[in-house]
């Protein structure tokens, strides 16, 4: 289908979804909604002969064309993984064993956040792989599955972004290559690291919360009726189903889970070619930058379940029909965040492939780019963040802008080339970390078992506090030709006041 140009018409599908998903609470309907106005702005804008079913026809067929099934599959085995942990009584036993260790909800929530960092290859193997091991753990500290869903979301895209060897990495260093600006793709992406502000204090932010409950807003809330009536809002419905084997041990978790990041590390080494007879890929950070995470997820996963049939069937944990059951039922458990996520490319192929929102965004730019250079990185890291948010996808953005940002930069005020990168690196996480149709949100609501809306709308204000001291940060990098002590050091330093002072207010209004 070709594309329409449709202006400013082409922001109307995100933010009419996101608006009736914050107000209906309910994400199905508001994503539909928001992928029929946008085909129903394209129908009429190509004059279609017959208006409303083609509406219909051009909705369903854009979101059959922007599946991605390996993730599908991904996310489906993953719960299929998770489910029959559980019916051996693998979680039973870790979360036994793991509050008897980890002993109070600081450190429960510290343990969190050092997996999810520590899971820096990919985003969506972080989210899915974090809430299936600390679930147990923080629900037996009564820490809300909001703040779980946070503390995976806060973890994920950050940490990829500033990850040397990730799949993030390598995207980016794609894009890169593409400009022919630089000698070094891996030091130009290295070069950005001190400078995105946005993952490093989103990632101080994991830290003060942890460290100093520093809640506030719709977050405070969640984690009040947690402690007081110790509902942790819990949307996970197998517990009410689960006959759990009374004679699993945390070997029964902890083997399938540690196989599956085995699995999953060696997958990405294949399929980037680390193997194989090109030496060019013989290199850890060559094979991640040529790796496919979807496939290599796939593989991981379906890996891991096999260790988990081979572990149980045997010691007859489980029979082998319990199993096929378990497999069944954990795909099922999965069907509400795959449907998400199918909507979610939907709307995300409606705005990109059909409407051009990418182009609307990238006049604003155009237009703009003259305006004072000190400006410069945080209007890019605006424009970044708000053509993120409304497509929900960080590489997309990235995609658009870099060879834009870079040219324009080198003809300003080449010093602040670095500078001008890492904006729009960070905006582009941004945006996608607070997006409710961005992917990496839906499988962290779904990896911690919390209402999606409620991920949302709880993550909402870290995500825009964070942001706005990002600004303030470029703000004096763009007028200090990138002194990083400096700029960095202020925004830390806003940071770290702003959610003191707002935790200290919700205590007052509590």
């Amino acid at each position: 289908m070709d594309a329409y140009y449709a202006g400013w018409l082409s922001i109307v599908p995100p933010v009419l979804a996101i608006i009736l998903a914050l107000i209906t609470k309910e994400v199905f309907s508001s994503l539909l909604i928001g992928i029929l106005s946008g085909t129903l702005i394209y129908s009429i804008g190509m004059n279609a002969d017959f208006i409303v079913m083609n509406t219909v026809e051009v909705a369903f067929s854009t979101m059959a064309n922007k599946v991605d099934f390996n993730i599908i599959l991904f996310c489906s085995l993953l719960g299929a993984l998770v489910y029959v942990i559980s019916l051996a009584g693998g979680t039973k036993a870790y979360g036994i064993w793991a509050t008897k260790r980890i002993t109070s909800r600081k450190s429960a929530m510290l343990s969190t956040g050092g997996l999810g960092a520590a899971i820096f290859i990919d985003d969506y193997f972080n989210c899915l792989t974090v809430g299936t091991v600390m679930r147990p753990v923080t629900d037996n500290y009564k820490i809300s599955r909001a703040k779980l869903a946070y503390l995976i979301d806060s973890t994920a895209a950050p940490i990829c972004i500033i990850a040397p060897i990730s799949s993030w990495a390598a995207a980016v260093g794609s894009n890169l290559k593409a400009t022919g600006a630089f000698d070094s793709d891996f030091a130009a992406f290295v070069a950005t690291i001190p400078y995105n502000f946005y993952a490093i204090l989103a990632l101080v932010m994991v830290f003060l919360v942890c460290i100093g409950n520093f809640d506030f807003g719709a977050m405070y809330k969640a984690e009040k009726k947690a402690l007081e009536e110790g509902d942790v809002g819990d949307t996970n419905e197998q517990k009410h189903q689960l006959n759990a084997s009374s004679r699993g041990t945390m070997f029964d978790m902890l083997i399938p889970i540690i196989s599956l990041i085995i699995f999953a590390t060696l997958a990405l080494l294949y399929s980037g070619g680390y193997f194989g007879k090109d030496p060019a890929y013989h290199t850890l950070g060559a094979a991640f930058g040529n790796c496919s995470a979807g496939p290599s997820l796939v593989w991981a996963s379906f890996g891991a379940l096999m260790v988990a049939f081979f572990l149980f069937i045997p010691r007859r944990l489980l029979t082998l029909q319990a199993f096929m059951d378990g497999v069944v039922e954990g795909v099922k458990a999965m069907l509400p965040a795959n449907m998400i996520l199918v909507l979610a490319w939907g709307i995300s192929g409606v705005c990109r492939d059909l409407l051009s929102t990418p182009e609307f965004v990238k006049s604003l730019f155009e237009a703009d780019s003259g305006a004072t250079m000190g400006f410069l990185p945080a209007f890019i890291f605006i424009v970044a963040g708000f053509l993120s948010f409304s497509t929900g996808t960080a590489w997309g953005t990235f995609g658009i802008l870099i060879p834009i940002v870079v040219p324009v930069a080198q003809a300003i005020n080449p010093e602040l080339v670095t500078v001008c990168l890492s904006s729009t690196l960070a905006g582009s996480v941004f945006g996608d970390h607070c997006s409710p149709i961005s992917d990496t949100t839906i499988l962290s609501s779904a990896g911690a078992g919390c209402n999606h809306v409620q991920h949302v709308s709880t993550q909402l204000g870290y995500a825009l506090i964070v942001a706005a001291c990002s600004v303030i940060g470029y703000i004096i990098a763009g007028f200090t030709d990138g002194n990083v002590w400096l700029s960095l050091g202020t925004a830390f330093v806003l940071l770290i006041l702003t959610v003191i002072f707002l935790h200290k207010r919700s205590e007052r209004l509590a």
